[in-house]
């Protein structure tokens, strides 16, 4: 099968929504949503189960590529499996994805302390097991703010998970303007991950954030005034955020200039972006594995969005300038005001808004 019919596959195959955008919270369907995010997340159910009639891309595909972690001397797949989305099929079913994505060479695999309420970990950690685990880089994400609160969810993590380490760590949902010096506060989280990693069960320690670019660089400068260097960010990459409190434009630059390794995500919005009609799925994710990402992490919750990740990822080729000028003026009067950048201008992607009680629970 050419590139060419393949992608034309996965378009017709994620038209309205997004199985394969990042890291939307199975939690996040079930709360009532605004008019936009309902339409972008409502066809998601049945993007899925059309997939299930799209023929299997060969298995004969390229390589997927790799990419530096940062300056961690660590090298990952260029696209991740998402944890919350893996929370959706049925368990059998989210193991077997998360095995043929190990073979596919998909190897960066996100999760999170809150995701599905644990079952994600939970699914994860038997899919990791008998060898599985040493064959990914694995990465999960806290909430608590505290350092007990810290310490005890990282603890049930890596139960969950079936591991005594993760490869990376973040304090995850940096969304609030306290959120800086919360986590670096005296008994703040930043002492519970440091603990973690003299102790062996984290290797490297990030966080993430979707809110404002503001609180990503006042938390960069608060690990500054503490010596100390985060090695990776996670933060929203999509042709819409350039026009609009612009992770891309303010907090991006600041990442490449410290070698910190970059992790996209929400490079669809989950869906919304789609709603506006002036993007495409492919279009989305291409532009963000065109900025300097080490990773962008994709939402696959069934075989046939899987392969065809793999088969967009290992045929990737870079936007030129012209294509991105292009892409980015058909989406500048629908970006103007983020509109369609749900996690910027609403809270219905806010996990710790609606459950602040994660922000100081040792266990779920």
């Amino acid at each position: 099968m050419s590139t060419t019919h393949s992608r034309r596959v996965f378009l017709s195959s994620l038209t309205l929504a997004v199985p394969i955008a990042s890291c939307q919270k199975k939690e996040d369907s079930q709360k009532t949503p605004t008019a936009q995010s309902a339409a972008a997340l409502g066809p998601a159910i049945s993007a899925a189960a059309s997939a299930a009639s799209v023929p299997a891309l060969p298995k004969d595909h390229a390589p997927l590529p790799a990419r530096p972690l940062g300056k961690t001397g660590v090298s990952v797949s260029l696209l991740g499996l998402g944890g919350a989305h893996i929370g959706k099929p049925e368990e059998r079913d989210a193991i077997r994805i998360m095995h043929r994505a190990i073979e596919a060479g998909l190897t960066f695999f996100d999760n999170s302390w809150d995701y599905n309420e644990g079952e994600s970990e939970r699914r994860m950690g038997k899919a990791l097991e008998g060898g599985k685990r040493e064959k990914v880089f694995l990465m999960t994400k806290i909430d608590g703010r505290t350092k007990e609160a810290a310490a005890g969810q990282l603890e049930q993590s890596l139960q969950r998970l079936k591991t005594d380490h993760v490869d990376l760590l973040q304090v995850h949902e940096v969304i609030r303007h306290e959120d800086p010096a919360n986590v670096f506060a005296k008994g703040g989280a930043i002492e519970a991950l440091l603990e973690a990693k003299k102790a062996g069960k984290v290797r490297f320690i990030g966080f993430t954030g979707h809110k404002s670019p503001s609180i990503h660089l006042a938390m960069l400068a608060k690990a500054d005034e503490h010596g100390f260097a985060f090695d990776t960010v996670q933060m929203p990459l999509n042709p819409m955020d350039p026009h609009y409190d612009s992770f891309e434009e303010h907090v991006l630059p600041v990442l490449v200039k410290k070698q910190i390794g970059v992790l996209g995500m929400k490079s669809m919005g989950s869906g919304i972006l789609l709603q506006s009609k002036v993007v495409t799925p492919l279009e989305c994710l291409r532009y963000a594995l065109s900025l300097p990402t080490s990773v962008v992490i994709t939402g696959i919750d069934h075989e046939k969005v899987l392969d065809q990740a793999i088969e967009i990822g290992s045929s990737f080729t870079p936007m030129t300038a012209e294509e991105r000028r292009e892409l980015l003026a058909r989406t500048a009067a629908v970006a103007k005001d983020g509109a369609f950048e749900k996690f910027k201008t609403s809270d219905f992607f806010d996990t710790t808004a609606r459950k602040p009680e994660y922000l100081t629970a040792r266990t779920m």
